[in-house]
């Protein structure tokens, strides 16, 4: 698709190329698959089709006692909730809520950051506590199936009641209204490489748009969609940037000829860390065999940035570990208001209002893995620092360059990355730390977690730049020592050939700025990390 941009790292290949099932055991795998790579989505199954028609079998139940108040059925929204409506106005109360939400601005979230946000939607909604109608879930899954990408403004939510800005212009292109003035505006979507008006994308795509009614247009633009999306996607290319920092680090250890004491299995268990044990593990299968570790006879110790590298990577695998549950858990949660119960031995069926749409944990989770993911750039850069300064390389020529002073060699490809690794340490400040109050002050504690996701999938854009740039200067180095890539290490040799394939060394002066997006390239592309696959497949992530 042109227009709209994907990001981020190619899905991680599936052995099956089924339909994804929406259930409550949607795997962030599954995401990407569908997000990426364009997987399709399975229909609602017996099961999934009848307790959502049970759910909505009580907002009918709830329309026919209009007497008796259900929070944004009967009544308004927010601080608008003490304003009864008449079940007659229903279906319109539901147009405008997505009306009045949708008012969402800035650059357009990425597409596969929007079809992320329709598969949560849908698997949301499927879990049968929402009240909607099963032709609801079925648009949204019809719009994944056929390649129609709502336009989605990236800023305007707060991360409160759910991701209300976003998810409303989801709607718009999903849902219809009475087809007169503002309420049979349509949003904006691409399809088939074209912009069109919502409408006009989803008869193209031969898609129809159903009218919401009772309680739909809420549990449409409730919930913590966007911001869970955008964290299961970071997620994924979190792990993968680790897996960057490990091999980048690996020929940085070789191009400033480090030593290996510091990766010797003992000194890891012995501070029982999980995640630093196997990051060590990893180095030292990347650079088994290699002639360039421990060849400086005269050196004790390295700096933290080479020998520290296992504790630093270590704690953010462990993070990233973590997370992945709950994000998982996230992706199958019903987080709109209120949710729909029926009928149970165990207690009566109705409407619950309360928070599930509140973004707390989905703001804190990301915050932490941004805060996490800076540290892989703060790291990166201070090897690459070293191996451009003669006084901290060990014999390298300054900057990296076979004719300093003539050239600059590497000079500025590191002042990029430490303008990166500066940029990070703005856009890592906790987001979620912050809140405005707002709905009269209805809404007096605020999340900020789409903000969160925003920044954080920046802050990995920034990473993997300083990764590639890192990339780029331990191959220099490497081939500035002039021992042939025959003494390198088992996993981190075909990582440089696989380099030098695309890439020459650096003579005089040329832009870099080409050679840096070739790596990043190869970098989403999986080709690097498969060159070291055959290392590091047997050791635990």
């Amino acid at each position: 698709m042109t227009g709209i941009p994907d990001s981020g790292f190619a899905p991680v290949p599936q052995a099956s190329t089924d339909s994804v099932a929406l259930s409550s055991t949607l795997t962030i795998a599954e995401l990407v698959d569908v997000a990426r790579g364009d997987r399709s989505v399975g229909g609602l199954d017996d099961h999934v089709l009848a307790r959502v028609l049970a759910s909505r079998a009580v907002v009918d139940a709830a329309l026919a006692r209009p007497d008796t108040p259900v929070y944004g059925i009967t009544t308004g929204y927010g601080s608008l909730a003490n304003i009864r409506i008449s079940p007659d106005d229903a279906a319109a109360l539901s147009r405008n809520v997505i009306l009045k939400c949708a008012v969402g601005v800035g650059d357009p979230l990425p597409r596969d950051w929007v079809r992320a946000m329709l598969l949560i939607r849908a698997n949301s909604l499927a879990l049968g506590a929402s009240g909607v109608r099963p032709e609801i879930i079925e648009t949204l899954i019809a719009m994944i199936n056929a390649g129609v990408v709502p336009v989605v403004p990236g800023k305007g939510s707060l991360g409160a009641s759910g991701d209300l800005a976003p998810l409303a212009h989801l709607a718009l292109v999903a849902t219809k209204g009475p087809a007169d003035t503002a309420a049979s505006y349509s949003g904006e979507a691409w399809f088939g490489g074209r912009l069109l008006s919502g409408s006009d994308a989803m008869a193209a795509a031969g898609i129809d748009r159903p009218s919401v009614q009772a309680k739909e247009g809420l549990a449409l633009t409730n919930g913590t969609t966007m911001m869970v999306g955008g964290a299961a996607l970071s997620l994924h290319d979190a792990r993968q940037l680790l897996r960057h920092g490990e091999i980048a680090a690996a020929l940085s250890f070789e191009g400033l000829l480090a030593r290996s004491p510091a990766l010797d299995p003992a000194l890891h268990a012995a501070n029982n860390q999980p995640g630093q044990i196997a990051c060590a593990s990893r180095l030292r299968a990347l650079l088994e065999g290699s002639e360039f570790i421990d060849s400086d006879l005269e050196k004790v110790q390295d700096a933290y940035s080479l020998r520290c590298t296992p504790q630093v990577l270590g704690p953010i695998h462990d993070l990233v570990g973590f997370l992945w549950g709950r994000v998982e858990a996230a992706m199958n949660g019903a987080s709109d208001n209120p949710l729909i119960f029926p009928d149970t031995d165990d207690r009566p069926g109705g409407a619950v209002s309360g928070g599930n749409f509140h973004g707390a944990g989905p703001a804190l989770w990301l915050d932490t893995l941004g805060i996490g993911m800076a540290e892989v750039a703060n790291i990166s850069d201070r090897r690459v620092f070293r191996m451009l300064t003669p006084e901290l390389s060990g014999g390298l020529p300054a900057m990296l360059t076979p004719r300093p002073g003539l050239n600059g060699g590497l000079m500025s490809a590191q002042y990029t990355g430490a303008a990166l690794v500066s940029d990070n340490k703005t856009l890592a400040h906790p987001d979620s730390v912050d809140s405005i109050p707002t709905s009269a002050n209805q809404e007096d504690h605020v999340s900020m977690g789409a903000n969160a996701a925003r920044h954080t999938r920046e802050i990995l854009d920034n990473v993997k730049i300083v990764l590639a740039i890192e990339y780029l200067s331990a191959a220099q180095a490497i081939h500035l020592r002039d021992r042939g890539s025959s003494g390198l290490g088992r996993g981190t040799r075909p990582v440089y050939e696989t380099l030098r394939q695309h890439i020459e060394p650096v003579g005089d002066d040329r832009a870099l700025a080409p050679d840096i997006g070739v790596i990043v390239g190869l970098m989403e592309s999986g080709e690097l990390s498969s060159a070291a696959a055959g290392t590091l497949d047997h050791i635990e992530a």
